[in-house]
């Protein structure tokens, strides 16, 4: 998207969140793998905000912690007291010091807002506007503040649930609670809300009022209610987090890839997804993950941390733990476990099989039930697989340990010497049989 209005962005972030019922702060609870409160600082910027100032609560070390880890220029602004939403904006103010650009004001329980909308917000501010209300269409306006409008579509009232008529309560065009207004607008008459009401809070949306009164000009833009959608409970966050799956799998079939049954699969905000990529049924790909051109993931896996090569194969039932990386054609079958592996082009671990802390080499094959013994209680050891090297079945691989080039393992083997290039290396016990042993087994349990 062309950014073509620079703005500041005011972020609330005190409320307590008490109906999340949770020790982590509201704004900080994961949706696509990413807390609220990011994904609305990364969408303000993507759209133009230069300035950021996000108001917390001083309850809410958490949220400082995090801002301070993730977004160095982002202001932090501490709401002393719990005054309300047009309080929350006079303190982002004093943060920031006197506006000099377009403000929106934004929710950090409010992850699913578009940077194209927050551009229209700020350029109806370029384009004359004083004041620039986001609504939406209500399916059910109860609750909601209705954005009441003159003949020519001029905002001139938001009607709070309890102060409607019995006509205003038809109204269906509510008050997402965003808001934008030009620089005059922070510095003049965000200091005249006043908190003479039965909450004793001051509230952003008196600034229509106010605005009405000095002959502003105050309009008023829609989105659709899902983009807007707040989090005050987890029923709330299951909601937001459907909204945005949907969103992001939509992406996915854009871009060329297949998803077979897409309501049953969840990617992350980073997931990098490239053309002809099939994915099936019940897959869950956390964060940190990219799918090369043609890989194919079967059903019910889970990937996370995750380089998948092109035309690699995954699965069904495998899982890719962080640090994960697999070159072209490369195959991970069912219930194959892998953790900081890597695997070169067209190595392949088919069945029941864990690899860590390893790099396998090209065209290299793990049989069924091979374990890399990387841990000893206290430090992790790798395990380095050659080229062509083939693993026979339910193999232990005592990490630190090197299996040659063309290498053989026999079956069954515990391996913890290095193997040289083109050796076959096995360790099993001599196999003996007793004369009718089995017989004498039976008779004696009777």
């Amino acid at each position: 998207m062309t950014q073509t209005t620079k703005f500041t962005s005011y972020i609330l972030a005190a409320g307590d969140g008490k109906r999340m019922k949770s020790q982590l702060a509201k704004p900080l609870h994961e949706v696509g793998g990413k807390p609220m409160l990011g994904w609305v600082i990364d969408t303000a910027m993507t759209a133009g905000s230069d300035k950021v100032s996000v108001v917390t609560s001083p309850k809410h070390d958490q949220i400082e912690d995090f801002l301070a880890s993730r977004y160095e220029s982002v202001t932090t602004a501490k709401q002393s007291e719990p005054l309300g939403t047009g309080h929350a904006a006079q303190t982002a103010l004093a943060s920031l010091g006197e506006a000099d650009q377009p403000v929106l004001v934004l929710f950090g329980d409010t992850p699913l807002i578009t940077a194209e909308t927050c551009q229209r917000l700020a350029q109806k501010i370029v384009d004359g506007a004083d004041i620039c209300v986001l609504g939406f269409e209500a399916d059910n306006p109860t609750g909601y503040g209705r954005l009441k409008t003159d003949d020519s579509g001029a905002l001139i009232a938001i009607i709070e649930e309890a102060d409607t008529s019995q006509d205003e309560k038809g109204i269906t065009r509510v008050n997402a609670g965003v808001m934008a207004f030009s620089a005059d607008v922070a510095n003049h008459y965000l200091s005249q809300l006043s908190c003479d009401n039965a909450q004793a809070e001051y509230y952003l949306t008196d600034l229509v009022e106010i605005g009405v009164k000095n002959a502003c000009n105050i309009t008023c833009i829609m989105a659709e209610q899902r983009e807007v959608q707040g989090v005050n409970s987890r029923k709330d966050l299951a909601l937001v987090e459907d909204a945005l799956q949907e969103r992001l799998r939509e992406a996915a079939m854009a871009m060329g890839a297949t998803l077979r049954a897409p309501e049953t699969i969840f990617l992350s905000e980073d997931t990098i997804i490239e053309q002809d990529v099939i994915i099936e049924q019940h897959v869950v790909i956390a964060r940190g993950c990219q799918l090369k051109q043609g890989a194919h993931v079967k059903a019910f896996c889970h990937l996370e941390g995750a380089i998948v090569g092109a035309d690699a194969v995954i699965g069904p039932y495998a899982r890719l733990r962080p640090g994960t990386e697999l070159g072209q054609n490369v195959k991970i079958g069912n219930f194959v476990e892998t953790k900081k592996a890597v695997f070169e082009d067209g190595a392949k671990a088919n069945h029941l099989s864990y690899v860590g802390d390893a790099h396998v080499g090209a065209k290299a094959n793990i049989g069924a039930g091979t374990i890399t013994c990387n841990y000893d209680g206290y430090d992790k050891f790798k395990t380095e697989i050659g080229k062509g090297a083939f693993i026979g079945s339910n193999s232990a691989l005592v990490a630190p340990v090197t299996i040659g080039e063309g290498a053989i393992i026999g079956a069954g083997s515990t391996i913890s010497k290095d193997v040289a290039d083109n050796d076959l290396a096995l360790t099993r016990a001599p196999q003996k049989a007793l004369s009718e042993g089995a017989s004498k087994f039976r008779a004696r349990k009777k």
